[in-house]
This record gives structure tokens, sequence and C-alpha cells, in this order.
């Protein structure tokens, strides 16, 4: 039971931080629409190459298209909580790397490397950050050249327009929201210790031996084999899972019982969110009745 109420929480957490998101963007979506929504994306993306990312574009269009949500701000409400997401992933990584350089047990990894790749991706993020809320006249003009070729699509002959509110409504949140993306910063802190309390159960549930530097290790073990180009993980986090333990001396049945146990809570979510996939083709009534 308690398991199955971290990965609840978790899942409220991260539902939550997309709700305080798309309110700050003025848009009126209720917090089991965004979970409906995040859920189904969540599905795509575990079957795409690398299960952090695919279903994102399914999501604007739901909410476009079901909920009626303007597009450019569809866009930025999955892409600033995409934002989000990867960030914060990148920063627990790197202090977990951090942590693992002051220990003498783990030095057959060299975390130095591992420590820098992940300081060179939080710094180009933020410069990412940076130049879109400063200069977004260039990436208008970026854009604009690298769809020369379609420029007479009808979509593209609005390409200005369409940035001009993107950038618009990106402006407005970080000027007069920035509560709210304390707010949602803070919900993405408390999910990851969430996840990281469910991997501590996890751990305790095949008997593995929970020291700070063993503990730390498994799961950015985890974590990074989840960053990996392939489909939900697979084959990389049981590779890496089984050559941690391996490495660290640990009962390697203890890696394949928790190994069945993560896979179990992934099949779990993932048929959950496949349940709301259905119901997310069409406009909700009312909106199908405005737009005839």
């Amino acid at each position: 039971m308690v398991w199955i109420a971290l990965n609840l929480m978790v899942i409220m957490l991260l539902a939550g931080r997309w709700q305080v998101l798309t309110r700050a963007m003025a848009l009126p979506c209720k917090f089991l629409q965004l979970l409906r929504v995040r859920q189904a994306g969540q599905v795509i993306s575990f079957v795409t190459p690398g299960p952090q990312f695919g279903g994102e574009p399914l999501q604007v269009y739901w909410l476009w298209r079901r909920y009626s949500a303007p597009g450019h701000t569809a866009f930025l409400a999955v892409g600033l909580d995409r934002f989000y997401e990867l960030w914060i992933n990148f920063a627990v990584l790197l202090l977990a790397a951090l942590t693992l350089l002051t220990s003498r047990s783990m030095v057959f990894v060299d975390w130095h490397i591992i420590a820098f790749v992940l300081s060179g991706l939080i710094l180009l993020m933020g410069l990412f950050g940076w130049f879109v809320l400063r200069k977004p006249l260039r990436i208008r003009d970026w854009i604009k050249r690298l769809t020369s070729r379609w420029q007479r699509h009808t979509r593209l002959r609005h390409l200005d327009t369409y940035w001009s509110q993107l950038n618009e409504s990106l402006q407005q949140v970080f000027t007069t929201q920035r509560p709210a993306l304390g707010v949602a910063l803070g919900l993405s802190l408390l999910a990851w210790a969430g996840m990281i309390a469910e991997f501590c159960l996890l751990l305790s549930f095949v008997d593995a031996p929970l020291d700070l530097a063993t503990f730390v290790f498994l799961f950015t073990v985890v974590r990074l084999a989840f960053l990996l180009p392939l489909p939900g993980g697979i084959g990389s986090v049981e590779a890496g899972l089984f050559w941690a333990f391996q490495a660290l001396a640990l009962p390697l049945p203890a890696a394949a019982g928790l190994i069945v146990l993560m896979r179990l809570r992934d099949v779990v979510i993932l048929l959950a969110g496949a349940a709301a996939l259905p119901g997310l083709q069409s406009p909700l009534p009312g909106v199908a009745a405005k737009e005839s």
C-alpha cells in the first residue's frame, strides 16, 4: 500500500505542477483533464526511442483539439513542463554524481566526466532559456530560414503571428507569474523526493543494502540508463542494474527482483495511461458543438 501511495503521489505532484503552469498561462484546464493528457502522453513517450520524450506533439494536439486551448498556449504549456522535467532531472543527477565523487568505494566509475557532462547540459539549457527570453527575434529568423522551403504553406504564412503570440505568452509568464514558477519548482522537488523514497522502498523489498553511497550509486545508474535512446529503457536499465550489483558484489537475484518490481510498476502505469487514450481523440461535447 505504501508503494502504491508513493507512485500515486508522484503522479499527482507532476500533474499538479503542470496545472500550476497552465494556470499561469490562463489555460482553463482542470486537474483531471491534465492528468489524463499527461498519462496518455507518457504511454507514447515510453514506447518511442528515449522514454523521456515522444508524446509531446500529441499532448499539444489534445490540449488544442479536445480542450480548445490556443495552439501557441498548448505548445508553451507542454514545452515549459518538459523543460522543468528535463532540467531538474539533470540537476538531481548532477547532485548524485557530485555526492559519489566523495565516495572512495565508487572509484570504478569516472564521476568527473559524468558531472562535467551533466553540468554542460544544465548550462546549455539555461543559456537556451535565456536566449529564448532575450533574443526572440533571432530565433524567429532562424525558424523562418529553416522553413523557407515551405513558406507557401497556409500555416507557415502566419509564422510571425504564431511566434509573436508564443513569445508574448512566455514573457508574461516570466514577468507576472514568478510565484507560480516557484511553486512548480517546489512540486518538482517533492515529486523527486517521492521517486527517491519509492526506489529506497523497492531496495528494501529485495533486501539490498541501504547505505548512502550504495543507494545513490544504484539510483544514479537507473536514471542514467533511462536517458539512453531505447524504448522505456528496456535493456539499458536491466543491464545497468546487473552491472551495478555485480560491481558492488551484491546478490544478482536481488537485482532481478528489483527489475521485476520496477517493470511491474511501469506496466500498471502504462495500462492506466492507455485507458485514457481513446477518449482523447475527439473534442469535448461542448467544444464540438461550438466548432460545428
